[in-house]
């Protein structure tokens, strides 16, 4: 096991410590100390990766799809394995609580089972006699050197969406994670060596913005996959697509709970609760936005306010039975605390402050906002935060009509008895992931997690069958073999 103090890349099979002198720190969010530092790598390191990846993409690309799959299988063992040491190392790096961990994990690990059936994915189509005398096939080839960047929310899931699926269709692939989680990332990494994979199919190279930016432009590689903010994913998706690559870029978002008066409020409440301050609201399918539609609004309101009295808020490493940890880091906190600070100062009424909650480590408070407007930042903006804002809707059209004004399109979820409501909700509403009485509804591994609008910059999302067809490239073969050759129809 490597020494995760130093954070080494993984470049041709190989652990290297990079020779830089710029470093940055990984925190336990719970207590704010030093656990690791990062390289901030550049240029040089991903071209040493890119070098690596297309020498062995060579053979890795017409190994049979089920001996790659074998390699998947043995890698899904591991993970099951490892799986409380991979759930505490997320917790102390990104400050989840342990089961928010093993959710972290076990989403990810779900995608690895997906690819493990890459052989019946990776199957063409065939006719015979497609024309006279012709038949006809398709193949789906690998691209070559695929990329991914991921973020801190997820340090296992999100780059377990990628790296898997593009392995077992035959590519090669560079791993650049967060630089605020970086443990978890080569704690797999590890375990995909030691489930077989050749040298140089997986590598992990750390940095910041200057490794994104290699990542991008450099002519070796085939794709890029992102996840991270808006500002962000809409930089990687243009300049990358400027250079020729395939790009799925995942954003920002802003997620609306619509509740209306025929919801079940117990079952409601649970699943309002979960979805804005599971993970510190640190989740691109985090429900930051609350409607509560016609005269239940107060109510509403109240049942949510008593629910975060109590809310337990600790240390995660030291608290298995905490309810919610602390953010990321300290600039996470301030910017969070910025944003809490405009909605009075708009017309919003603090019904509960997290700002109160003072405490070692990175640590901000369940915040309740009550009578927000379309025009307010908390409203407009992501906050990625234990945040949620609270509009009141007159009726379901008007409900749909404000949640269509954001620029985001990730998830909207509805609670309600009507089938005719529900209905009407999923026709009209403008984004991708939508949930009927459920809190989060992230599509599980087998469908692609499908944002849209400023949530989402490209055209094949993450896992599932687009997943897939993002990492392949189809071929169509056309043969003909008779001996009387007689050209028809333009053949």
């Amino acid at each position: 096991m490597q020494n995760h103090l130093e954070s080494p890349n993984l470049i041709d099979g190989k652990w290297r410590h990079p020779q830089t002198d710029r470093f940055g720190n990984v925190h336990n969010p719970s207590t704010g100390e030093v656990i690791a530092r990062v390289p901030m790598c550049g240029p040089k390191e991903i071209d040493d990766a890119v070098i690596a990846a297309r020498k062995a993409f060579v053979s890795w690309s017409i190994t049979p799809a089920p001996k790659r799959a074998t390699i998947m299988f043995r890698f899904r063992e591991l993970l099951s394995n490892a799986f409380d040491e991979l759930c505490a190392l997320v917790t102390r790096e990104n400050g989840k609580t342990i089961e928010e961990s093993k959710g972290d994990m076990r989403r990810g690990i779900e995608v690895v089972e997906y690819a493990c059936g890459i052989a019946q994915l990776l199957k063409g189509e065939s006719l015979p006699q497609v024309a006279d005398q012709i038949d006809a096939i398709t193949t789906r080839e690998p691209l070559g050197v695929c990329a991914g960047i991921t973020p801190f929310n997820f340090p296992a899931m999100v780059p377990l969406w990628m790296f898997p699926i593009s392995i077992a269709c035959g590519n090669t692939f560079i791993l650049k994670p967060s630089e605020k989680v970086p443990l978890t990332a080569i704690r797999m990494a590890e375990l995909l060596t030691e489930a077989g994979l050749p040298d140089g199919v997986f590598n992990v190279v750390h940095g910041g913005r200057e490794a994104v930016d290699a990542l991008c432009t450099h002519p070796g590689i085939a794709s890029v996959s992102f996840v991270g903010s808006t500002k962000i994913a809409q930089h990687v998706y243009t300049t990358a697509c400027a250079t020729g690559k395939r790009v799925q870029a995942a954003g920002g978002a802003k997620n609306v709970l619509l509740v209306m008066p025929d919801a079940e409020p117990d079952a409601t409440l649970r699943a309002i609760m979960g979805s804005s301050f599971g993970c510190a609201g640190q989740r691109c399918m985090a429900g930051s936005v609350l409607m509560g539609v016609g005269e239940n609004a107060d109510d509403l309101r109240d049942r949510v306010a008593a629910a975060i009295d109590n809310l337990k808020v600790d240390d995660t490493t030291a608290n298995a039975k905490a309810d919610m940890g602390a953010v990321i880091d300290g600039d996470s906190r301030d910017r969070v605390t910025r944003l809490i600070a405009t909605a009075p100062a708009e017309g919003g009424t603090l019904v509960r402050d997290g700002r109160s909650l003072k405490r070692k480590g990175f640590f901000i408070g369940p915040t309740l906002v009550d009578h927000v407007q379309p025009s307010m930042a908390v409203f407009k903006e992501e906050i990625f935060g234990p945040v949620l804002s609270m509009l009141r809707p007159k009726t379901l059209d008007e409900a749909i009509a404000t949640m269509n004004r954001l620029q985001f399109g990730n998830g909207a979820s509805i609670f309600t008895s009507s089938g005719a409501a529900a209905r009407q909700f999923t026709r009209e509403i403008q984004c991708g992931m939508l949930g009927i009485n459920v809190g989060v509804p992230a599509p599980m591994a087998l469908f692609s997690f499908s944002g849209w609008n400023q949530s989402f910059f490209g055209d094949l999302h993450v896992q599932g069958l687009e997943g897939v067809m993002f990492y392949t490239r189809q071929k169509c073969v056309l043969s003909r073999w008779d001996a009387d050759y007689v050209r028809q129809h333009g053949w």
